[in-house]
């Protein structure tokens, strides 16, 4: 099997997203600027006032603003008899009713996304889903992007059931952007659980508080920032690019000290 063409006999079709000639080719569309600052205004609220729902309300918005049929988080897990799977950890749309379902580690476009570490361009015909014992649409486009952290590997991705060019270019951009938040509020999961399996841990806590505290500032920046761009002008793209570099900086943060906080 050769991955990067059409898989005939597993349903699967992969191609490597940033060296995909056709999708690159596609013409970009004008909902992009007014769609991305409301996702990431959207997304920054919900992150400070409601994290327990972010990866929710982040598969929410992918749906919203890309025009996908359904979007999701798959994470790397083991199943009940230890063997390595994708677990459908949040889903918005046409899959919904599979959340916290399992696809196998081994035949699944989500792990050529993370062994490739690189996004991908995708789609999953019939085959596919006779194997895993399912009924579902076809997906005729879909994207997937990779993150990996010090705890948890993991995918988010969109796709269409109805058209064979859904998503361009912006469309990746937002999602990578919404990855960041999704690879954020994974961490404050995993920080949260830690937490209370070390309830009596006063250094623990200590640590924990400690990092709240780093996030805060610049997290307070990307708010300013989106509310800068939302004012409309002409550095409102500017803006909208600043916020975006903004949040991977946080992301990179809450990784670098998170793991050396509760290692």
């Amino acid at each position: 099997m050769t991955i990067g063409s059409s898989l005939i006999d597993t349903g699967m079709e992969l191609h490597d997203l940033l060296r995909d000639e056709e999708f690159a080719q596609r013409t970009r569309t004008a909902r992009r600027f007014e769609s991305n600052l409301h996702a990431m205004k959207r997304l920054a609220h919900v992150f400070v006032e409601k994290p327990a729902v972010v990866l929710q309300e982040l598969v929410d918005i992918a749906v919203e603003s890309c025009g996908a049929d359904s979007a999701g988080i798959s994470l790397e897990d083991a199943n009940e008899r230890g063997e390595r799977v994708f677990r459908w950890v949040a889903i918005s749309g046409s899959f919904a009713q599979y959340v916290n379902g399992t696809t196998p580690r081994f035949f699944s476009p989500c792990g050529r996304c993370l062994d490739s570490r690189r996004a991908q361009h995708y789609r999953v015909t019939q085959p596919y889903y006779e194997f895993l014992g399912v009924s579902a649409d076809d997906i005729t486009d879909g994207l997937l992007i990779p993150w990996i952290n010090e705890h948890l590997r993991g995918t988010l991705w969109a796709v269409s059931h109805h058209s064979r060019s859904a998503f361009d270019m912006e469309d990746y951009r937002l999602l990578a952007t919404l990855a960041d938040f999704a690879s954020m509020g994974l961490r404050h999961r995993h920080q949260e659980q830690l937490l209370r399996t070390h309830e009596k841990d006063a250094a623990l806590a200590a640590k924990v508080n400690e990092l709240a505290h780093q996030i805060n500032n610049p997290l307070q920046s990307l708010t300013n920032t989106l509310y800068l761009a939302q004012k409309g002008g002409d550095d409102s793209a500017q803006m909208l690019e600043r916020a975006m570099a903004e949040l991977a900086k946080l992301s990179g943060m809450v990784s670098q000290n998170l793991s050396r906080s509760v290692a």
